[in-house]
């Protein structure tokens, strides 16, 4: 593209017509332009229902939404599971990483109007965890929806902490 297409008022000035194969191998034919928009808006549509891309790639790839807190005393995770109970989750700890996984299966019917919905999908979270861990006093609750996971620190993780003092001025 020449710069002086960028300019609003030099675009229809003196410009022969392209023919429409010439503008299709070019790819700014303005069908496919809108079939690159109608794309983008299903895509930014679905995002938030953890569905994967139209387009085949799975753009949400940070579902479940978690947060992550940590004291002096304890690690503690949360993950917004809507729509699961506890049975549908798994939670390991292995090779210093708390991983979430499970699977999310709905199935909506309707005989009235004549439709059933289902949508199925999986899911695997990995949050790397710091040494000092006591995995074997971990524990988790899961309530309406909202899955915590506490991980207690060992008297060990503490020790190897230093503070470090912030001066005011700029070397």
């Amino acid at each position: 593209m020449a710069i002086r297409d960028l300019i609003p008022w030099s675009r229809q000035e003196n410009r022969l017509p392209v023919p429409v194969s010439a503008e299709r191998d070019r790819g700014d034919h303005p069908l496919l332009s809108l079939h690159r928009e109608v794309n983008r808006l299903f895509d930014d549509v679905f995002r938030g229902f953890g569905v994967p891309a139209l387009g085949g790639f799975d753009r949400n790839l940070s579902w479940p939404n978690l947060e992550l807190g940590e004291t002096d005393k304890e690690i503690r995770v949360t993950a917004e599971l809507p729509g699961l109970d506890e049975k549908d989750v798994e939670i390991t700890v292995e090779d210093g990483a708390l991983t979430l996984r499970g699977e999310k299966r709905s199935e909506v019917e309707d005989k009235d109007r004549g439709y059933t919905e289902r949508s199925y999908g999986r899911f695997e979270r990995r949050i790397g965890l710091p040494k000092g861990v006591d995995r074997d006093q971990a524990n988790a609750t899961f309530k309406n929806g909202v899955l915590t996971v506490t991980l207690p620190k060992t008297e060990a993780a503490n020790e190897n902490v230093r503070r470090i003092p912030v001066n005011g001025k700029a070397a």
